[in-house]
């Protein structure tokens, strides 16, 4: 937070004084914009349509993951159940048997979570890096000074181009 602070103050500095000695034009005040990033990765297109992408390719496997988590709960209520009336050996044998299953459930949910969030973030580097591209399209054509993308206190939706953006980012024109 504090880093953020004095960026935004170094960069206010240095916009102030930008013009030079005995320049005859006055100075232009800078233009400044901001991008909510979290809205591009909820709101636009292309974002959403990552999200069904990825619900499209895990569904199998969270199905799956379902199907042995229904197992397992059958089989634990079968040995609270019927602990007290099976032999040693058929209760020893259930609760081996209930104990691989509950191991490798716990291995596939790991491994499922591992792969989805690998998944995500890939998406989402490719949604973060086309909008970026788009960012610094909108800051040349419209001649922004500095836009910031971490989330402040307060922006005022003078400054906001977030809208812009997601915009663009549905092939959209870019300019209002």
């Amino acid at each position: 937070m504090l880093k953020q602070k004095l960026l935004v103050l170094a960069a206010s500095a240095a916009l102030v004084s930008l013009p030079a000695a005995g320049q005859s034009t006055p100075p232009r005040q800078p233009k400044i914009g901001f991008v909510n990033t979290q809205r591009i990765l909820s709101q636009s297109a292309p974002a959403v349509q990552a999200q069904k992408r990825l619900e499209a390719e895990f569904q199998k496997r969270d199905q799956e993951l379902a199907r042995i988590a229904d197992e397992l709960k059958r089989m634990q209520a079968d040995l609270d159940k019927n602990a007290v009336t099976m032999g040693e050996t058929q209760r020893r044998n259930k609760e081996r048997e209930f104990g691989e299953l509950n191991r490798d459930f716990q291995r596939k949910q790991r491994e499922f979570r591992e792969d989805l969030n690998q998944r995500k973030n890939e998406e989402l580097k490719q949604v973060i890096d086309h909008a970026d591209r788009i960012v610094r399209q909108i800051a040349e054509q419209e001649k922004f000074d500095i836009i910031f993308q971490e989330m402040p206190a307060y922006v005022s939706p003078r400054i906001d181009i977030t809208d812009k953006v997601i915009k663009a980012l549905e092939g959209k024109s870019s300019a209002k």
